[in-house]
C-alpha cells in the first residue's frame, strides 16, 4: 500500500471512532454510509481492511462485513478481488437511489420534497441568468426541439425536459446547488415520469418551458424567477395530482 493510501485508511479509521456496544448491522451501515458521503474522503480511495474498520468502530468484523456487503449491492462501494474495497464514483448520484430503494416515502415527505424542489429549481434559474452561456442555451434549444417533437412520446418529452433542467443547473455554477437537485429529482423520479399523463400537459409544460428559455436568453433575472416560479407550481400540482391519485 503506498504512502498515501495509508493516510487516506488511517484517516478513515481515525474519524469514525468507536460505537455504542450491540449496535447492529443496520447502524454500522448508516455510520459508514454518512460518512462516504460526507465528502471527507475522495472517491476511488481504498478503504481500511475489515479488522481496521471493526476495531475503529468497536464492533465485530462481520457487522462491518455485512454493512460493506450492504452498501456494496447498493453501489455505494465496490470490492475488487485481490484489492480492496474502494468508495466509488458518482455518490450524489448513487445517494437518492440508494434512499429510494431503502425508503418507502410517505405523503408528508413527498409533499416537502416537491415544495424544496421548487425553492431550489428557481434559485438555480435565478443564478442561470446571469452565468448561462451560448453553449447551455444551444443545448436547451435542442431539448425544447426534441420536447416539441415527442408531445405524444411522453417518455420521451420527460427525458428532454430533465435535461433542460439540468443545463439550468449546471449553469447556476453551484456545484451543492446542482447536487442537492439532482438528489432531490431522483428521489422524485417516479412521480415525474407519472406527472404527464397526456398531449395537453405536455403541451402545456412546452410552453412553460419556451418562457423560461426566453428570459435566460435575455439574462433577465426577473423574468426568469417569474417564469421559473410559474412553472414549478403547475408543474408541482401536476406531479403531486398523480402522487394523491396512487395513493
Amino acid at each position: 500500500m503506498s504512502e498515501n493510501s495509508a493516510a487516506a485508511t488511517a484517516k478513515i479509521s481515525a474519524a469514525l471512532g468507536p460505537m455504542e456496544q450491540g449496535s447492529v448491522v443496520s447502524e454500522v451501515a448508516e455510520r459508514l454510509l454518512a460518512y462516504f458521503t460526507s465528502g471527507d474522503i475522495a472517491v476511488g480511495t481504498r478503504l481500511p481492511a475489515e479488522r481496521t474498520l471493526a476495531a475503529s468502530l468497536g464492533v465485530g468484523r462481520s457487522a462491518v462485513r455485512e454493512a460493506l456487503a450492504a452498501l456494496e449491492i447498493l453501489g455505494i462501494v465496490i470490492v475488487r478481488p485481490g484489492s480492496g474495497t474502494y468508495l466509488r464514483d458518482g455518490i450524489s448520484e448513487l445517494l437518492p437511489r440508494t434512499l429510494s430503494w431503502g425508503l418507502m416515502l410517505g405523503a408528508p415527505r413527498t409533499r416537502e420534497l416537491v415544495e424544496l424542489r421548487s425553492g431550489l429549481e428557481v434559485q438555480a434559474a435565478q443564478l442561470a441568468a446571469e452565468r448561462i452561456d451560448d453553449a447551455a442555451l444551444d443545448r436547451m434549444r435542442a431539448n425544447l426541439q426534441t420536447m416539441e417533437d415527442n408531445l405524444e412520446d411522453l417518455a420521451a418529452f420527460v427525458e428532454a425536459d430533465a435535461a433542460f433542467h439540468r443545463e439550468i443547473a449546471l449553469s447556476s455554477g453551484n456545484q451543492v446547488l446542482r447536487e442537492l437537485l439532482q438528489s432531490i429529482r431522483s428521489l422524485l423520479r417516479i412521480w415525474v415520469d407519472r406527472a404527464l399523463t397526456d398531449e395537453g400537459h405536455a403541451a402545456a409544460a412546452l410552453k412553460e418551458h419556451r418562457e423560461i428559455f426566453t428570459a435566460l436568453e435575455a439574462h433577465d433575472p426577473a423574468a426568469v424567477t417569474a417564469t421559473m416560479r410559474s412553472h414549478m407550481q403547475t408543474a408541482s400540482r401536476r406531479l403531486l395530482a398523480g402522487f394523491d391519485a396512487a395513493q
